[in-house]
């Protein structure tokens, strides 16, 4: 089967990203024996989806226009910057979400009603699954050129 490089390119990181998500809910189900829907939508965890997804991307048009050209350069650029912004500023945000959820449980222990909203924790991911997440996209990148 053909596909025409601009749908090989969405492909390959659409692909990417689901099976990071899935990927994500299967760890999920085997740490916890239990399935949680919402863990194929949430961010954060390994691998990352947001750097499969935007690796699948870069790899696959240095694949098609090649790894000396423009578009490749552009696309690895922006990958580069996504996955550095999940493993450092989303991480911290993560962290201090959680320091906050802390205060605000302590501070509000006798008003439930006050402590009940919390802040979303896992948003960034640690370097490995940074990493993860792009050599999953890689590899899916290679696998979807090839066929």
């Amino acid at each position: 089967m053909y596909l025409s490089k601009g749908v090989e390119v969405i492909l390959s990181a659409i692909i990417s990203n689901l099976i990071a998500q899935l990927l994500k809910f299967i760890a999920y189900y085997i740490v916890n024996k239990q399935i949680s829907i919402q863990r194929l939508f949430q961010t954060g965890g390994m691998p990352s989806s947001h750097s499969a997804f935007m690796m699948g991307m870069a790899i696959s048009t240095g694949l098609i226009n090649g790894f000396n050209s423009v578009t490749f350069a552009i696309a690895i650029t922006i990958t580069l910057v996504v996955m550095y912004d999940a493993a450092g500023l989303r991480r911290a945000v993560g962290k201090q979400a959680a320091v906050l959820n802390q205060i605000v449980t302590e501070i509000f222990s006798e008003h439930p009603h006050l402590s009940s909203q919390r802040f979303k924790e896992l948003l960034g991911h640690t370097p490995i699954e940074v990493l993860a997440g792009a050599l999953l996209g890689s590899i899916i990148a290679i696998i979807i050129h090839w066929f």
